[in-house]
Formats: structure tokens, C-alpha cells, sequence
């Protein structure tokens, strides 16, 4: 029996808001750590080293439940790992909040990270096996969506614990014990916050259905049909399941069980599997993760002052958020491979740009550790502004150091008011003071900061229109349905370990050779996905999943426009 329009509406929104949420917590997870590190560094006393794995952590973790979500997926069910990916993510805040140290704070974002990669891919593949094509790209731009909120609304959160913290640390008058305190309730409320709607999403996804072509490959044709009018009519239904039983037709002898065995080996496998694998791993390799993660610092460091680069870092997140609306409006009108074409076009200009006007300030850099050196007294570093404007007139000084436990960052502008003061932690009270590197650049202008600051938005506006809701899309669209679920686990493995990877090596790299390394070495993967786009991505705008299928198999298939278009 078929299902009426007002129940079908119904089930669908019901399925959206579970995908939305599932998005807004992926940015949450992404964006929560940018405003918490400035205390946390503070409260914990992390090193260079401890905060960079902090960030790339959920990273990590993503890329360690990327690589086993598909396989779950297949032999669990879609719906069972959504409700795993909620549970790990109430967990993750639980664990993250009662922390007293490194590695405790570590394993929570791990948690966290878990939680992630099951969302990233478990979520797109449900929506791209349940929704039809004339909403599926909305189906998932709504998802990015949402994920773009998320992190606007992590951002918002830092900006108002910072708020009450900076309110309290200027009331304790230099009381270390007040300000500690703080800092300390700063970040733990900021990953407290979001338990709720984590524990919202928990809650939704048990009311949500398996994915229909899940229950079709499982020989569950009937519950299949069912979960299908929840969201099409009852002869859209049926169509839908004579196209899915043409395309295990072949198999019909095989074991009920997913089969993989040689599924790679095909030429209709191949071709799109390798095709989402450079899409999944160029995404990131624009650098997207590590902007929105070091936004606020990217925008001190072009020149800003800190309340400048908090605005800013709230501002370009929310145009990220304000863009998705954008492309959620155009995906399923202009197509997926417009939008990367589009998107990816202007990421390279905008890297380009910031690049350049990064190195302009950046090739001007002096050393001056010696000079750094003999302002150590016993194992305290005490140096002033006028230090810095000795050295270079309106510079700042980067100063890379240890005290036996890795290295650690400070910096000082020549219009700071107070001085640079380094000593060791209290419970090392006698640890060795090292002078690794320091040099003094001069910053950047008032004009040059605000260009760094519009080639950031330019280059948000194009992932967001572009790469940012067309990238689910591709994970999920190309993968033949016979290996979907672990196609997809594979390429978004990738996708995370490439962005670990650059957000991991960030500070280092910036501290070592410059913000413009990073840009340039983003603007030439993002080169690499323009060209992909632009030569190899077909366009699968209004196609079911079958006749995409039977694009890359050379084949006609009953239904399949003539044009891309």
C-alpha cells in the first residue's frame, strides 16, 4: 500500500534534519578545537607538537573509522552505524570535559574524530541510496550545509566563552590562580555546549529507516519497497527496484552476503573509484580543514589585531555557511561538475594570491636567535617591543623553543604593549631553556592584511559554492552500486589522511618556512582538481545511481538523458 504525499513529506524532512544534524556535528568536531586552543594551550600547557595533533586528532580519528565505515556499513546496515557514530560523539564530549591532561584531551577527539568519519560516510551513502534523483543533490548540499553551520556555530561559541573568560581573567587583577581557573572553564564549557545537539542526533536516529537498496542487496526486496514509498510513490517505487534488481542480475547466484572480490578490478569499478579517490583526496588538499581550524591565527599573523582576527574568523565562517545556501540552490540547476569547475577555479586564485602577499613580508625575514639568546636569564625569556622594533622597526618576533619536552611558539609585535615572557612549567621548574630559532619579519600593511583577508573569503566562497556540497556528492554518485559502501570508505580514508596530514605538519611548516609554503603547495593540488573536473568528471545531475553506473560501463541504460545538462 502506498503512502500518502503529507506521510511521504513527513519521513523526508525527518530524514533531511537526522542528515543535517549528523553535518552540524561534523563541523562542530572540525571548528570547536580553533577557540578552545587558546586556552587550552594555556590551562594544559601544550606544545607546538601537542597542539597540532589536537587539531589533526578528529582528523585522525576519521580516518581510522573512514577506513572500516564502509565495510560496517555493509554488514551491519546503514542505520545501525549512524546510531554508533551519535553514541561515540556524546562519549567523545563526556571523556573531553572530565580530561586532566594530553592524552585524555587526545583520546576525546579521537572519540570525536570516530564519530566523524562513520557520519561522513555512512550519512552521504544513506541519502544517496534513499532519496531520489530530483532531490538527492539537495539531499546532500543540505548536509554540507548544515556542516558549514556547525562550524559557524562552534565559532560562536568561542567567541562567547572567550568573552566571559577575558571578562574574569581583566577583573582577577593578576591573580594566576583566577585566571587559570578562567581559562580552564573557558574550553570545557565550549566542548560541553555541544553535548545537546549531540545527543539530539542520538536520539533521531532511531527513527530513522534502513537504506532501501541496503535491504534490496540483502535479499529483503519487500522491505526495501517499503522503506522506498516512505519517500517516492508506490510506482516510483517499483521502478526503482526493477532498475536495482537489472543490476544484481548477474550476480543472482552469488551469496547474499556483499561481494568485493575482483568488484575493483572492473573497468565500470576502476574508472569512478580512482575518479572519487583524486576528488576526495584534492579536497583537502586545498586546505580547507587547516584554514577554518587556524583561521584566527592565519589573520593575526597577515596583520590584524587579535579582536580584528576573532571578527574575521567568525566572519568568513559564516560567509562559508552563507555561500552553502548558494550552492544548495544551484546543485541540482547548474550541475555538480559546473559548481567544482567554478569552485576550484577560484580556490587557485585566491591561494595564489594570499600566497604571494604572505611571501612579500615573509622574504624579508632576519634571524635573530643569537641576539634572542643573550636575553636568557637562568631559564627565563624576557624580551620587550622595543626589542622587536630595534631589529626591524614595525616587525614581530617568532621565537621556536623547549625546555626538554618539545617545541613551543611564542611571538611579539613591535606594537604589543607587554613583553615576551617564557619560563618553564611548574613542575619542571629546573628544565633547560633551548633557543631553537627566532627571527624578526616585518608585518604585513594595513592593506595587505585586509587583501589576505579577502583572499580567504574569495577562496571560502569557492569551496563552499564548489568542492564544499559537490564533494558528498561525487563520494556517493560515482561509486557503482556493488562496491558503494566500501568504495566510499576508501576514497574519504584518503580524503582524511591527506587532511591529518597537512593539519598535523601546519605550525611546523608556517613556523619553519612561512604562510605562503602552505598556500602554494594548496594552490597546486587545487590546480590538480580543476583540471580532474574540468577533463574526467561527468555530470550526473537528474541520473539515478544506476544510469551513473552504466555511464562508466559504456552502456545505454532505459531512462539516461541524452545530454549532461
Amino acid at each position: 500500500m502506498g503512502r500518502s504525499n503529507s506521510t511521504t513529506a513527513f519521513y523526508t524532512y525527518l530524514l533531511l534534519s537526522v542528515a543535517g544534524l549528523g553535518g552540524l556535528l561534523y563541523g562542530i568536531d572540525v571548528g570547536i578545537i580553533s577557540g578552545a586552543l587558546l586556552y587550552l594551550e594555556k590551562a594544559v600547557d601544550l606544545t607546538i607538537s601537542q597542539s597540532s595533533i589536537l587539531v589533526a586528532a578528529v582528523l585522525g580519528g576519521s580516518t581510522l573509522s573512514s577506513l572500516i565505515a564502509g565495510f560496517m556499513a555493509d554488514w551491519f546496515g546503514r542505520k545501525k552505524m549512524i546510531i554508533v557514530s551519535g553514541v561515540l560523539f556524546v562519549l567523545s564530549i563526556v571523556l573531553i570535559v572530565l580530561s586532566q591532561g594530553f592524552l585524555s584531551l587526545l583520546f576525546g577527539r579521537i572519540l570525536q574524530g570516530l564519530s566523524g568519519g562513520i557520519i561522513g560516510v555512512v550519512i552521504p551513502l544513506h541519502l544517496a541510496e534513499s532519496l531520489p534523483p530530483s532531490t538527492r543533490g539537495r539531499g546532500s548540499a543540505i548536509f554540507q550545509f548544515l556542516l558549514t553551520l556547525g562550524i559557524v556555530v562552534a565559532a560562536g561559541i568561542g567567541v562567547y566563552y572567550s568573552r566571559g573568560a577575558e571578562q574574569l581573567i581583566a577583573a582577577a587583577n593578576g591573580n594566576s590562580s583566577i585566571v587559570r581557573a578562567a581559562q580552564d572553564h573557558a574550553w570545557r564549557g565550549m566542548f560541553l555546549s555541544v553535548i545537546y545537539p549531540g545527543s539530539l542526533f542520538l536520539l533521531s536516529t532511531f527513527f530513522v529507516s534502513e537504506s532501501p537498496r541496503w535491504l534490496h542487496s540483502r535479499g529483503r526486496r519487500e522491505e526495501a519497497r517499503i522503506a522506498l514509498e516512505k519517500i517516492v510513490s508506490p510506482a516510483e517505487a517499483e521502478r526503482e527496484l526493477l532498475e536495482m534488481d537489472s543490476v544484481v542480475a548477474p550476480q543472482s547466484g552469488s551469496s547474499s552476503k556483499p561481494a568485493f572480490a575482483g568488484s575493483l578490478l572492473q573497468r565500470r569499478y576502476v574508472v569512478p573509484f580512482v575518479l572519487a579517490c583524486v576528488i576526495l583526496g584534492c579536497n583537502q588538499g586545498t586546505g580547507i580543514n587547516s584554514v577554518l581550524g587556524y583561521l584566527s591565527v592565519i589573520l593575526k599573523q597577515a596583520g590584524m589585531s587579535a579582536v580584528e582576527a576573532t571578527r574575521g574568523d567568525f566572519a568568513v565562517k559564516l560567509l562559508n555557511c552563507l555561500m552553502t545556501v548558494v550552492a544548495v540552490a544551484l546543485v541540482d540547476r547548474k550541475g555538480r561538475k559546473f559548481l567544482l569547475m567554478l569552485g576550484t577555479g577560484c580556490i587557485v586564485l585566491a591561494l595564489g594570491i594570499g600566497g604571494s602577499l604572505f611571501r612579500t613580508s615573509e622574504a624579508k625575514r632576519i634571524e635573530v636567535a643569537d641576539q634572542v639568546r643573550t636575553l636568557v636569564q637562568g631559564n627565563h625569556l624576557s624580551v620587550t617591543p622595543e626589542f622587536v622594533r630595534n631589529q626591524g622597526g614595525d616587525s614581530s618576533l617568532t621565537v621556536l623553543y623547549n625546555y626538554g619536552d618539545g617545541e613551543k611558539i611564542a611571538t611579539l609585535s613591535a606594537n604589543d604593549k607587554e613583553a615576551l615572557q617564557v619560563s618553564p612549567e611548574k613542575a619542571k621548574p629546573n628544565a633547560s631553556l633551548t633557543i631553537t630559532r627566532a627571527f624578526v619579519a616585518p608585518l604585513p600593511s594595513r592593506q595587505t592584511a585586509w587583501l589576505i583577508a579577502l583572499s580567504l573569503a574569495f577562496f571560502i566562497a569557492g569551496y563552499a559554492v564548489g568542492p564544499g556540497v559537490v564533494v558528498w556528492l561525487a563520494l556517493s554518485e560515482l561509486m557503482p552500486t556493488r562496491i558503494r559502501s566500501v568504495g566510499m570508505g576508501i576514497a574519504l580514508l584518503i580524503n582524511q589522511g591527506v587532511s591529518t596530514t597537512i593539519a598535523g605538519v601546519f605550525l611546523p611548516v608556517v613556523s619553519s618556512h612561512g604562510y605562503s609554503a602552505m598556500f602554494f603547495f594548496w594552490a597546486a593540488c587545487s590546480l590538480v582538481y580543476f583540471l580532474t573536473a574540468t577533463f574526467f568528471l561527468p555530470e550526473t545531475k537528474g541520473r539515478t545511481l544506476e544510469e551513473i553506473e552504466a555511464i562508466f560501463a559504456g552502456e545505454k541504460h532505459t531512462g539516461m538523458p541524452e545530454t549532461a545538462g
